[in-house]
Protein backbone atom coordinates (compact mmCIF):
# COMPACT_ATOMS: atom_id res chain seq x y z
CA UNK A 1 0.00 0.00 0.00
CA UNK A 2 1.27 3.36 -0.80
CA UNK A 3 2.83 5.28 2.13
CA UNK A 4 0.62 8.59 1.00
CA UNK A 5 -2.32 7.07 2.51
CA UNK A 6 -4.26 7.92 5.66
CA UNK A 7 -7.66 6.40 7.16
CA UNK A 8 -9.88 9.11 8.26
CA UNK A 9 -12.33 7.66 11.05
CA UNK A 10 -15.02 10.67 11.66
CA UNK A 11 -17.24 11.14 14.52
CA UNK A 12 -16.78 7.65 15.57
CA UNK A 13 -17.69 8.42 19.08
CA UNK A 14 -20.21 7.84 22.26
CA UNK A 15 -21.84 11.45 21.75
CA UNK A 16 -24.33 10.34 19.42
CA UNK A 17 -25.79 7.76 21.97
CA UNK A 18 -27.39 10.48 23.86
CA UNK A 19 -28.86 12.52 20.83
CA UNK A 20 -32.71 11.79 20.27
CA UNK A 21 -32.09 10.23 16.95
CA UNK A 22 -29.78 7.65 18.01
CA UNK A 23 -30.69 4.07 16.90
CA UNK A 24 -28.75 0.70 17.41
CA UNK A 25 -30.27 -0.84 14.09
CA UNK A 26 -27.25 -1.07 12.23
CA UNK A 27 -24.50 0.28 15.15
CA UNK A 28 -23.30 -3.59 14.87
CA UNK A 29 -22.57 -4.01 11.09
CA UNK A 30 -20.72 -0.29 10.86
CA UNK A 31 -18.63 -1.36 13.90
CA UNK A 32 -18.03 -4.73 12.55
CA UNK A 33 -16.56 -2.90 9.27
CA UNK A 34 -14.85 0.38 10.88
CA UNK A 35 -12.95 -2.47 12.65
CA UNK A 36 -12.10 -4.32 9.97
CA UNK A 37 -10.92 -1.34 8.16
CA UNK A 38 -9.07 -0.11 11.20
CA UNK A 39 -7.17 -3.05 11.69
CA UNK A 40 -6.76 -3.55 7.69
CA UNK A 41 -4.83 -0.18 7.66
CA UNK A 42 -2.72 -0.77 10.87
CA UNK A 43 -1.92 -3.91 9.78
CA UNK A 44 -0.69 -2.26 6.66
CA UNK A 45 1.08 0.79 7.72
CA UNK A 46 -1.59 3.01 6.88
CA UNK A 47 -1.89 5.78 9.99
CA UNK A 48 -5.10 6.19 11.33
CA UNK A 49 -6.00 9.85 11.73
CA UNK A 50 -9.28 9.72 14.33
CA UNK A 51 -11.57 13.29 14.75
CA UNK A 52 -13.73 13.85 17.29
CA UNK A 53 -16.98 16.52 16.75
CA UNK A 54 -17.14 18.98 19.87
CA UNK A 55 -19.28 21.63 20.64
CA UNK A 56 -19.89 23.97 24.07
CA UNK A 57 -22.68 22.30 25.37
CA UNK A 58 -24.47 19.03 25.51
CA UNK A 59 -22.91 15.63 24.75
CA UNK A 60 -20.50 16.79 22.06
CA UNK A 61 -18.97 18.89 24.81
CA UNK A 62 -15.56 18.14 26.25
CA UNK A 63 -17.12 18.52 29.76
CA UNK A 64 -20.11 15.93 28.83
CA UNK A 65 -17.51 12.90 29.02
CA UNK A 66 -18.99 11.56 25.57
CA UNK A 67 -16.14 12.71 23.24
CA UNK A 68 -14.61 9.29 23.20
CA UNK A 69 -14.53 6.39 20.89
CA UNK A 70 -17.81 4.70 20.30
CA UNK A 71 -17.84 1.61 21.61
CA UNK A 72 -17.18 -1.54 21.26
CA UNK A 73 -14.62 0.01 18.64
CA UNK A 74 -10.53 -0.13 18.98
CA UNK A 75 -8.67 2.71 17.61
CA UNK A 76 -5.26 3.60 18.68
CA UNK A 77 -4.94 6.61 16.21
CA UNK A 78 -1.27 7.84 14.71
CA UNK A 79 -3.14 11.27 15.14
CA UNK A 80 -6.50 12.76 16.91
CA UNK A 81 -7.90 16.28 15.92
CA UNK A 82 -11.09 17.97 17.12
CA UNK A 83 -13.15 19.70 14.74
CA UNK A 84 -15.95 22.20 14.97
CA UNK A 85 -17.60 22.02 11.69
CA UNK A 86 -19.02 19.58 9.30
CA UNK A 87 -15.84 19.42 7.39
CA UNK A 88 -13.00 17.55 9.19
CA UNK A 89 -10.71 19.71 7.17
CA UNK A 90 -11.49 22.99 9.04
CA UNK A 91 -10.03 24.75 11.46
CA UNK A 92 -9.16 20.85 13.52
CA UNK A 93 -5.33 21.26 11.59
CA UNK A 94 -6.03 18.18 9.70
CA UNK A 95 -5.20 19.86 6.43
CA UNK A 96 -1.93 20.55 7.65
CA UNK A 97 -1.44 17.08 8.89
CA UNK A 98 -2.08 15.99 6.06
CA UNK A 99 0.44 17.73 4.11
CA UNK A 100 3.37 17.11 6.13
CA UNK A 101 2.78 13.89 5.79
CA UNK A 102 2.81 13.99 2.35
CA UNK A 103 -0.88 12.31 2.10
CA UNK A 104 -2.16 12.31 -0.86
CA UNK A 105 -5.15 9.32 -0.65
CA UNK A 106 -7.80 9.45 1.97
CA UNK A 107 -9.93 6.52 2.90
CA UNK A 108 -13.32 8.46 4.50
CA UNK A 109 -15.26 6.15 7.19
CA UNK A 110 -17.61 7.34 10.56
CA UNK A 111 -20.69 8.87 11.42
CA UNK A 112 -22.57 10.38 9.86
CA UNK A 113 -22.82 9.39 6.25
CA UNK A 114 -24.41 12.67 4.87
CA UNK A 115 -23.06 15.04 7.24
CA UNK A 116 -19.51 14.90 7.87
CA UNK A 117 -18.80 11.91 5.86
CA UNK A 118 -19.51 13.68 2.75
CA UNK A 119 -18.66 16.74 3.80
CA UNK A 120 -15.10 15.95 4.26
CA UNK A 121 -15.02 13.28 1.38
CA UNK A 122 -16.21 16.16 -0.92
CA UNK A 123 -13.77 18.92 0.73
CA UNK A 124 -10.58 16.54 0.49
CA UNK A 125 -11.96 15.86 -3.14
CA UNK A 126 -11.51 19.79 -3.61
CA UNK A 127 -8.10 19.94 -1.95
CA UNK A 128 -6.94 17.61 -4.87
CA UNK A 129 -6.45 14.31 -2.12
CA UNK A 130 -8.05 11.68 -4.33
CA UNK A 131 -10.50 10.19 -2.06
CA UNK A 132 -12.25 6.59 -1.45
CA UNK A 133 -15.40 6.46 0.40
CA UNK A 134 -16.17 3.55 2.39
CA UNK A 135 -19.65 3.23 2.90
CA UNK A 136 -20.20 0.10 4.59
CA UNK A 137 -17.86 1.91 7.41
CA UNK A 138 -20.16 4.59 7.90
CA UNK A 139 -23.17 5.39 9.86
CA UNK A 140 -26.25 7.16 9.29
CA UNK A 141 -29.82 7.22 11.19
CA UNK A 142 -33.24 8.14 9.96
CA UNK A 143 -34.18 11.36 8.98
CA UNK A 144 -37.48 13.10 8.06
CA UNK A 145 -38.00 15.78 5.34
CA UNK A 146 -39.71 18.49 5.31
CA UNK A 147 -42.66 16.59 3.70
CA UNK A 148 -42.89 13.94 6.41
CA UNK A 149 -41.12 11.43 4.59
CA UNK A 150 -38.72 9.03 6.84
CA UNK A 151 -35.63 8.26 4.90
CA UNK A 152 -33.78 5.09 5.96
CA UNK A 153 -30.26 4.88 6.45
CA UNK A 154 -29.55 2.75 3.44
CA UNK A 155 -31.84 5.20 1.42
CA UNK A 156 -29.27 7.86 2.65
CA UNK A 157 -26.15 6.08 2.00
CA UNK A 158 -27.75 5.08 -1.52
CA UNK A 159 -28.19 8.77 -2.08
CA UNK A 160 -24.92 10.20 -1.02
CA UNK A 161 -22.85 7.38 -2.48
CA UNK A 162 -24.78 8.13 -5.90
CA UNK A 163 -23.87 12.07 -5.86
CA UNK A 164 -20.03 11.42 -4.84
CA UNK A 165 -19.29 8.47 -6.96
CA UNK A 166 -16.86 9.86 -9.66
CA UNK A 167 -17.44 13.09 -8.64
CA UNK A 168 -15.31 13.79 -5.46
CA UNK A 169 -14.75 10.02 -4.76
CA UNK A 170 -14.58 6.47 -5.68
CA UNK A 171 -17.12 4.08 -3.45
CA UNK A 172 -15.51 1.29 -2.32
CA UNK A 173 -15.77 -1.28 0.45
CA UNK A 174 -13.39 -1.68 3.51
CA UNK A 175 -11.49 -4.57 1.60
CA UNK A 176 -11.58 -2.24 -1.82
CA UNK A 177 -10.13 0.48 0.05
CA UNK A 178 -7.27 -1.41 1.74
CA UNK A 179 -6.49 -3.76 -1.04
CA UNK A 180 -6.64 -1.38 -4.34
CA UNK A 181 -3.41 1.03 -4.10
CA UNK A 182 -4.53 4.19 -5.56
CA UNK A 183 -2.74 6.92 -7.67
CA UNK A 184 -3.20 9.91 -5.69
CA UNK A 185 -4.72 13.41 -7.25
CA UNK A 186 -1.88 15.32 -9.19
Amino acid sequence: MSADTALIVIDAQESFRHRPYFHEDGVAAYVERQQALVDGAKAQGIPVVQIFHVEDQGPFSEASGFVTTLAPLHIEPDAVFRKRRHSALVGSGLDVWLIRNGIRRVIISGIRTEQCCETTTRHASDLGFAVDYVGEAMLTFRMTDATGRVWEPAEIRARTELVLSGRFARIATADEALALPRRAAA
